[in-house]
């Protein structure tokens, strides 16, 4: 197989250099990794491919999931954002604790595993608020696990209740937080993100409340926003803080890049990248994050043929059932206005792509084998 790449008059001698790393699993550095945007598609799936088996063999990864999402209602009014609101605008919603426990009575009985929630930065909710919340969620599902809250929504919530940082990820610990999501983090360069959400916490930000997490035995998720303002090294930059991170404190369970959507926001004058370029994301992501597991794509976003064709790019997870409880993605025009796959759904589109499908918890323990 590497031959097959070598033997290509089309690759530079650099190109050959970073394909004879990826085979040995050779660490690449910032040059090497903007390069990889310039490799083939059908290389860079090969390259994605073959680390993706290393680490997981044919085994893809869902679970059995739904969202809550208490507000849209938001302080700050970033650009790429087709989901904020203002209190009182058209379209907005604040969901009460009692509105959002009757939503998770719906789940009593069930095998659903966990519940996602993310939000607006509601102007007068604290960490109290939110972490009276969770516990009164785990006591009507006490073995759900509570993976909640961006990083942007934690830094918001834990000042206002007059909190250190480490005070108030062990306060929500203590409520019943399980892990935290990767959203908020956009990408990290400064003065691009100064040009797309200028208000909200910066990159450094992001990365001082996932560490601190990850050393409180909180783990998290990581993601990365692309296709908008920013050049192929913003990218890899991005990745490569994430990968310093990992090395430190390996409080990471997975990567997902995320697609900017064109519909309903201040940068529409965009446009969208194409499904091509979403690949080489994925491969590359693969390939640069040499100590991530794993690599989700997340089906909501980029609709079910494009996550399955993800497969063969180095993806290894495409999220879960979802049960239409997600708002974030169909305000900004994707293709499932009401996102929900079954399990049978979901394990047939794995199978299609000749992969093995695998229930999992949030934290990768396998529940079942398909």
């Amino acid at each position: 197989m590497i031959q097959e790449i070598l033997s290509s008059e089309q690759l530079t001698t650099l190109q050959k250099r970073i394909t004879k790393k990826v085979f040995l699993q050779e660490r690449l550095n910032l040059e090497e990794g903007i390069e990889l945007f310039n490799f083939d598609l059908g290389a860079l799936g090969i390259l994605a491919s073959h680390l993706n088996h290393k680490k997981n063999n044919d085994k893809v990864f869902f679970n059995k999931n739904f969202h809550i999402e208490p507000t849209n209602i938001c302080v700050y009014d970033c650009k790429f954002c087709s989901y904020h609101r203002k209190v009182n605008q058209e379209d907005s919603w604040e969901f009460s604790i009692d509105d959002i426990l009757k939503k998770v009575k719906n789940y009593i009985n069930t095998d659903v595993s966990e519940v996602h929630i993310v939000g607006g930065v509601h102007p007068t909710r604290d960490l109290y608020y939110y972490g009276e919340m969770i516990r009164k969620i785990k006591e009507i599902l006490p073995g759900i696990h509570i993976k909640a809250f961006t990083a942007v929504e934690l830094d918001f919530m834990i000042k206002k209740a007059n909190m250190s940082l480490e005070e108030g990820l062990l306060k929500l610990k203590e409520y019943g937080l399980d892990s935290i999501p990767g959203g908020g983090a956009e990408i990290f360069d400064p003065e691009i993100r100064k040009q797309i959400c200028h208000e909200k916490s910066d990159g450094n930000k992001w990365l001082h409340i996932h560490e601190t997490a990850h050393n409180v035995g909180i783990p998290t998720n990581a993601t990365m926003l692309y296709g908008h303002l920013e050049e192929k090294h913003h990218r890899i930059e991005h990745l490569e803080k994430l990968r310093s991170l990992q090395d430190r404190t390996n409080g990471f369970n997975t990567f997902i890049p995320l697609k900017f959507k064109k519909v309903n926001n201040s940068l529409s004058y965009i446009g969208e990248v194409n499904t091509l370029e979403g690949l080489k994301m994925f491969a590359v992501s693969r390939i640069f994050l040499d100590n991530f597991d794993h690599i989700k794509a997340y089906w909501p976003m980029l609709g079910k043929d494009v996550s399955q064709i993800s497969l063969s790019f180095g993806v290894d997870d495409i999220d879960g059932t979802i049960d239409d409880s997600t708002k974030i993605y169909s305000m900004a025009g994707a293709k499932d206005q009401k996102p929900a796959m079954t399990t049978p759904e979901l394990v047939k589109l794995i199978k299609e792509a000749g992969k093995n499908p695998v229930e999992r918890d949030t934290l990768y323990n396998i529940i079942r084998n398909y």
